[in-house]
This record gives structure tokens, sequence and C-alpha cells, in this order.
């Protein structure tokens, strides 16, 4: 199969969901896949199985996991527009407002379903401005329980979303804590809470019984349905990017230019100022770079067993979450073809991107 292509794992999906069956059975939460870092929908087959739903953040989304995930589906967005919110509430088992004001203006449009309020403690686990949603002035939920108790007798639900790749669980259980010690008389009034995602509970050696007992305590603290929203947990380490080197060259250490861009493809690496990961290791150390024009379009350096040579095939692992829903055409470079590795070991074209998709795109 030509590269670049995503190929998705199913093997390495279904360790991600034998915990999750695990982390649902031990603590009676539900969890939603979180569409925004994962929406690849020709595997939700397989995911749906172990999981309670989907949640979104648009109205795309929204409609993509109501038609291709089923089960429960839940709305939330940062604002909705008044075009949108007629349409939403049909797809929506559940629709989030971010704001007192959006619940307030789309009260009448949204009473036929349950409607839950972004609550947003504050804090987080977040270490990036960036992504942090309890930075100063985020626009990320309410925060004064005075305001939400105002509205509190028209929403049955939380959802609070202040972990990032947490894979601590003794600052969960603590900010989790402050969340109960804090709201603890609003929480005791609503029918559920989700929790949001960030929570690293499929990375090796997470505890995952400690976090399903605190769960549970929490869920029969104050008699609600917990939700969690796991994105990278739900895909950790179950797809990789396959690129080949077009070229190599030696500019004061050793360059490989692949098919594939970081701009492009695996955007994330460059917004949050991370390397890439290819599972390889040995005394030959080489860059390896995309081949847009972006001069800092660079995956890592990594060692290797051999010098690099034109023809080479490499795998940059980990390459799922906030990758496909996120390429783009950037210098029209051609977009990575989606591919799936069955449980048979045989691997299935799923999706090829052409020059008719680029053109497409524009106009």
């Amino acid at each position: 199969m030509q590269t670049p292509f995503y190929l998705i794992d199913r093997s390495k999906l279904a360790r991600n969901m034998a915990i999750m069956d695990e982390l649902r059975h031990a603590s009676g939460a539900k969890t939603l896949l979180a569409l925004k870092c994962f929406a690849t929908w020709p595997v939700f087959d397989q995911m749906r199985q172990h999981m309670d739903g989907t949640t979104s953040s648009s109205l795309y989304e929204l409609r993509l996991g109501a038609e291709k995930f089923g089960k429960e589906t839940h709305a939330y967005s940062v604002a909705w527009a008044d075009h949108e919110i007629a349409e939403a509430v049909t797809y929506a088992d559940k629709i989030i407002f971010n704001s007192i004001s959006q619940l307030d203006r789309f009260d009448n449009q949204s009473a036929s379903i349950a409607r839950g309020l972004r609550l947003n403690p504050r804090f987080s686990t977040s270490g990036f401005d960036l992504a942090d949603p309890a930075r100063p002035f985020s626009r990320l939920g309410e925060w004064d329980a005075g305001k939400i108790e105002t509205v509190i007798d028209r929403i049955s639900g939380f959802m609070i979303h202040y972990n990032c790749e947490n894979a601590d669980f003794d600052l969960f259980d603590r900010q989790l804590t402050r969340i109960e010690d804090e709201f603890g008389p609003l929480l005791k009034r609503l029918k559920w809470v989700s929790l949001g995602g960030g929570i690293h509970f499929t990375g090796d050696g997470y505890p995952v019984d400690r976090l399903a007992a605190r769960l549970k305590t929490f869920s029969d603290r104050f008699g609600v349905q917990v939700y969690l929203e796991p994105g990278e947990a739900a895909i950790t380490g179950a797809a990789s990017l396959e690129v080949t080197v077009l070229d190599v060259l030696n500019n004061g250490k050793d360059l490989a230019v692949v098919d594939s861009s970081v701009e492009a493809h695996m955007l994330d690496l460059l917004i949050y100022r991370i390397s890439g990961r290819i599972e390889t290791d040995g005394p030959h150390q080489w860059q390896i770079c995309g081949k847009s024009c972006l001069a800092g379009d660079v995956f890592g350096e990594f060692g290797f067993a051999e010098p690099l040579k034109v023809g080479d095939r490499l795998s940059i692992a980990d390459a799922a979450g906030y990758t496909m829903v996120k390429k783009n055409w950037f210098n029209g470079v051609k977009m990575p073809s989606i591919a799936i590795r069955e449980l048979d070991g045989s691997i299935t074209l799923s999706r090829e991107f052409g020059y008719a998709d680029f053109v497409g795109n524009l106009g």
C-alpha cells in the first residue's frame, strides 16, 4: 500500500476496549467517545460494543455520532447558533450548554430533551496554556455557584472537563474532592455528571481499580450517573502513521525527508512542541523531517540500528488521537489514506484521498 497512511490496529484497539469494559463494569460509569479526538467511524463497529455512545463539540460531530456510532449521544458546543439548535436536538439525548445565557436563549427549543451545563471548577491538570480550560478569563463553562443555583431546576446534569492527559490518579482524586466540597449542594440536585475526558486510564500501570472505586463513591454520594468522555484513552497506541523516506542529506546532522508532513498530518506535535515517537533504537541518529516547505516540519530525532536510505519505511507510533480529525491540505501534500489492520492480520484500505479531494476542498 502506498504511503503515507494511518494504520489503525484493531488488536491494539481491543486492548483499550478491554480496559474500558473493566472500568465501566467496576464503577457503573458510562463512557462516551470524544469525537473531537477520534472520529474515524470505520472502527466504530468495534468500539460501540465497549462504549456507551459519543460526545461532540459541534453539530457535525453530533450528527456523525448519531448516525455512525448510535447509542447515547451527548451534544455540546461552546456556542450553538440559531440555525443549528433545531437540528441538534433531533440527534441528541442530552444537550450541554456552555453558559447560562445559551441555556436561556434556547430554553424553549431544548426543553424536549435532557439538558446540562458546563461547570468550570477553575482548576485543571493542563500544563499548557493553549489547552487549559481553567486559564484566566476562560470562556469554557460557568463557575459561580450562586448563578448556577438560579437555573438548577432547568438542568439535570453537569459536564466538568478539567483533566488533560492526567495519568496521576492521586491528583484526580484530590481535584474531584475539591469539586465535591465546593459544588456538593448543587451536585446532589442532579441526575448525571460527566467528568469529561483526559483521564489516562489506559496508560501502562494506571490503577484502574482505584479509579473505578472513586467514581462509584462519587456516584453513590450524590446519587448521579457518572459519565466519562475518553478520547485519547480510547485509542492510545492503536494507530501509526506509515511513511517512506524520500531523501537523505547531511547539513551538520543526518536528515531524512519522508512523504508526510507534521504540519498537515500530526499537527499537535507542532502545537505542543513535542516529538513524534518511533519505536526504534540504535547508534545512528537521524532527524525525521516532513516534506512541506515549513522549516520546522520535523517529527523528531531518533536512533536507528542502520543508516537510513531512500525507500525505507518508518512507522510513527501513537498516531490516532487528534490526527485524522485535524489533517489538512497544507502545501497540497497528499493526505494519508486510512487503513485498518483487522484482527486476523489482514489490512483493509478504508479511505484514500486524491487530487479531486484537494480541489473540492477549496471551491
